[in-house]
């Protein structure tokens, strides 16, 4: 059902009727999957491969291409009370859409390895926003001996939370940083373990990014309020540094 139907069309909606074009969304999709494992008793995809893993350099990288040649119905938002829920007017366009992306692992030696992902594509919101945005990034895992890092970089990409691609809020640039100690070995996964750790995050601002606010203007209702849009500001910018102290007892 198109967004600008004749009444009493409208989109559906996966609240008020009995079928709705979401995830069955039309698609012609193709990919490309390239694999190096020098040590095939470690399987690459073992759910367990960060740990499991033991070669110097082994890699896993891909091409999807998705040919998506209609929209779709409308999805499903949460007000900022957390609470109300409501449809969206409609959904992004028809789009075709691709994505690189890659995984590499490499244990060195049993005190220092490391887990890294990498992509770049284009996305579309899970909202109604027609707004197609160019993505790219990665996070690596880190671990020397008692020392873990943990760090991302996201350019032009949605925040870390779902209300963000449904409503296509996004950031310039996300750096973010964890590096911790422990008592023992740290786990590649983030298990139960006695810890101090220093995470840090720090994101630019424009447009489309919540909070930003380079000046304010007058509302229709006489509100101050701020005005992402003017013209003649740069990019803002949000950080945050936190210290925290985790204490695992075990039996």
């Amino acid at each position: 059902m198109p967004a600008n139907a004749p009444a009493p069309g409208r989109p559906r909606n996966i609240l008020d009727d009995p079928f709705a074009v979401r995830s069955n969304r039309e698609t012609v999709a193709g990919e490309i999957l390239l694999t190096y494992e020098p040590t095939p008793g470690t399987w690459m995809y073992e759910w367990d491969n960060d740990i499991a893993e033991d070669a110097r350099f082994a890699i896993s990288s891909g091409f999807v291409y998705r040919h998506l040649p209609t929209s779709q119905d409308a999805a499903i938002g949460i007000l900022g009370d957390g609470r109300t829920i409501f449809a969206f007017p409609g959904a992004a366009p028809a789009q075709d859409l691709w994505e690189a992306y890659a995984r590499i692992v490499s244990k060195l030696n049993p005190d220092f390895g490391f887990v890294s992902n990498l992509f770049a594509g284009t996305a579309q919101a899970n909202g109604s926003d027609a707004r197609l945005i160019k993505r790219y990034g990665g996070d690596v895992r880190a671990i020397y001996k008692k020392t873990k890092l943990t760090a991302m970089v996201k350019v032009n990409d949605w925040g870390p939370f779902d209300y963000h691609r449904d409503f296509n809020l996004t950031f310039p640039l996300q750096l973010m940083a964890d590096i911790s100690t422990s008592l023992a070995k740290p786990s590649w996964f983030e298990l139960p373990n006695s810890r101090l750790g220093l995470p840090d995050t720090w994101r630019s601002l424009d447009r489309y990014s919540p909070r930003y606010s380079p000046t304010t203007k007058i509302d229709a209702s006489g509100q101050v309020v701020p005005d992402p849009t003017a013209i003649g500001f740069g990019n803002g910018q949000e950080w945050e540094v936190q210290t925290y102290l985790q204490i695992n007892i075990g039996n």
